[in-house]
């Protein structure tokens, strides 16, 4: 986490000129594969703004998807003060439940902190596969351990949103970065590492080599610990943390429609 305090920051949202509707929760019923539902799951202080275009791949090829808002996000930032982690893979299981009285097949995707919601509500459902795209397991470092007591300090920390390559792009993310939701999170992290065992599903994970907002150990950790009765992983080279709206997009999208034709 930077050193600079939110009484340093221009707070202004950079949510305020999303897309209309993208800040939204979403959801449309497929055509040709109505009966194959896939949930998208967005990474923390940002929105399902970054989720839209990989959910509306899929929804052009008659796929049934959702994209669900986390609470705590794309309202203001000091709301994801006020969240437990609980909360997160609880309503990304509201999405599964939901799936799972009209579809025949469920598939979880998920960016960054997202893809640590995916593999927590993995642990607990049976699912057709996941998809997780620069996944959060741990955040390494000495900051992370005092992490409580800057919460208590200091309601707000430099954002370490829109690490994206492709100019011009944002992820309608929060400028800040909440402290009490970082001590959340580091929770979350916590308990789902220590089930990644859990975690049976055929699992496809993309990573970028130049990722400025998570180191690979996350990536190697979350491949090494799974039980996944398949695992592949993707290396992605033109892109930075938010790949679901980077320049290897396309490449994303692809293959992770390959991976659900293989597993549907």
């Amino acid at each position: 986490m930077d050193d600079t305090r939110v009484d340093q920051l221009d707070c202004s949202m950079a949510t305020s000129n999303a897309p209309a509707g993208w800040l939204e929760d979403y959801f449309a019923v497929g055509t040709s594969h109505a009966d194959i539902g896939i949930v998208f799951v967005h990474g923390f202080t940002g929105s399902p703004a970054s989720m839209r275009p990989w959910a509306a791949y899929f929804e052009e090829r008659g796929y049934t998807v959702s994209v669900p808002r986390l609470p705590g996000h794309a309202t203001q930032w000091q709301d994801l003060n006020k969240v437990r982690w609980q909360e997160w893979p609880a309503r990304v299981q509201v999405e599964v439940d939901t799936l799972t009285k009209s579809c025949k097949k469920v598939f979880l995707f998920g960016l960054s902190m997202g893809g640590a919601t995916t593999l927590n509500v993995a642990e607990n459902n049976e699912l057709a596969g996941i998809c997780l795209v620069n996944p959060m397991i741990h955040i390494p470092g000495n900051l992370i351990k005092i992490a409580p007591l800057l919460a208590l300090l200091q309601p707000g920390r430099a954002s370490v949103g829109d690490d994206i390559k492709k100019p011009a792009t944002t992820e309608w993310g929060y400028d800040v970065l909440p402290t009490k939701g970082v001590v959340q999170l580091q929770k979350m992290l916590k308990v789902t590492r220590a089930n990644l065992g859990k975690v049976k599903c055929p699992t496809l994970l993309f990573h970028s080599v130049d990722d400025h907002v998570l180191p690979i150990s996350n990536s190697n950790i979350i491949m090494s610990e799974i039980d996944s009765i398949s695992g592949q992983r993707i290396e992605l080279t033109n892109s930075y943390h938010v790949a679901t709206l980077d320049l290897d997009a396309p490449l994303i999208f692809a293959n992770s429609l390959a991976h659900v034709e293989e597993w549907s």
